[in-house]
């Protein structure tokens, strides 16, 4: 797995045309990767922290609306803060299939930026400890550095307690 910090139209994503479109600064890191591998593996191979490494969970509601939860890579969702959070009685993951179908991204390429629809979206609380966290860039090797507060602007999302 190399690295590269190459700004250039191959690596563009939409979740990167998202950003440029709504004025946010970001950063872009790509690395060598054909399939998918863990986010704490790739925070390990790319020398990043992993605690301001983000992943980008899908869920069903009880109500059928699909949410989005953004939580450091190496934390567990709490299904029932999660569903709190966004006003269901319950929550569960979205089977790994059906990502592709709900957001038009692959598992391990899912980012909270620029999904078929924009879904309700809530990024853990543990993120303004930071200045600036990583999310996935829309694809396999890609992956956008942002302020917490920019991807929750962007995504007209909010930030609460979801992690156990």
């Amino acid at each position: 797995m190399g690295k590269s910090k190459e700004k250039d139209k191959d690596i563009k994503t939409n979740a990167m045309r998202i950003l440029e479109k709504n004025n946010i600064p970001f950063e872009i890191n790509t690395y060598e990767c054909d399939e998918f591998i863990d986010g704490l593996t790739v925070a390990e191979h790319n020398g990043q922290d992993p605690e301001i490494s983000y992943k980008t969970l899908v869920t069903e509601g009880k109500s059928g609306e699909y949410y989005v939860f953004v939580i450091p890579i190496a934390e567990e969702l709490d299904l029932k803060k999660a569903a709190r959070s966004v006003g269901e009685k319950s929550v569960e993951m979205i089977h790994v299939k059906d990502i592709n179908k709900i957001t038009g991204y692959i598992r391990g390429g899912c980012t909270p930026l620029g999904m078929k629809k924009q879904y309700i979206t809530v990024l853990d609380r543990s993120a303004e400890k930071y200045e600036k966290i990583i999310i996935s860039g829309g694809r396999i090797g890609s992956q956008i550095i942002l302020k917490p507060m920019n991807l929750v602007k962007v995504v007209r999302g909010k930030i609460e307690d979801i992690i156990k």
